[in-house]
């Protein structure tokens, strides 16, 4: 029997309607979601609890969604971002996506075709992670021959020092 991962996302959006419709949309479709209204809020909330995904609103008042998305990629190595908005541009498009944007949506949005970007990114999320996993576990068994237990203890405090 497969157990599924539930999703956990992370929803930004200034416009507050928007932004409890689709959360109540998306968790009726069995994803946990969590809402910021700014981003400030969002990069808190991001501090304090771990999230797969954010989708990120890309005009708010103050710090805008490419903002957000800066500051998030910066601060968590795995976390996947997908921008809804209004207002993009190709220009817009390529801009997020060097910053780190899986991907870019309009609005007004499909929710099939947001859910399958939701789950795409999400496999993007695990791929990467179980590439550094895999990365990690072979430096900890290069780390291990031939040293004192003392040693490897440190060099393994210092492998895990360089991950955020």
């Amino acid at each position: 029997m497969e157990t599924q991962q539930v999703i956990r996302l992370l929803i930004v959006d200034d416009e507050t309607r928007f932004l409890n419709a689709i959360a109540q949309r998306l968790r009726k479709r069995g994803f946990d979601v969590q809402t910021a209204t700014n981003g400030p809020e969002a990069i808190d909330l991001a501090r304090k609890e771990r999230f797969d995904i954010a989708l990120l609103d890309l005009k708010m008042p103050g710090m805008d969604g490419s903002e957000v998305l800066r500051v998030l990629k910066e601060e968590h190595d795995f976390l996947e971002a997908i921008i809804l908005t209004g207002h993009g541009s190709l220009e817009s498009a390529v801009e997020l996506t060097r910053l780190g944007a899986y991907s870019y949506l309009p609005k007004p949005y499909e929710m099939d075709k947001l859910i399958q970007v939701l789950k795409e990114a999400y496999q993007a999320r695990l791929e990467k992670k179980f590439a550094s996993d895999q990365e990690k576990m072979k430096k900890i068994l290069d780390i291990s021959g031939g040293e004192s237990p003392l040693g490897i203890l440190r060099k393994l405090r210092a492998l895990d020092d360089k991950r955020k």
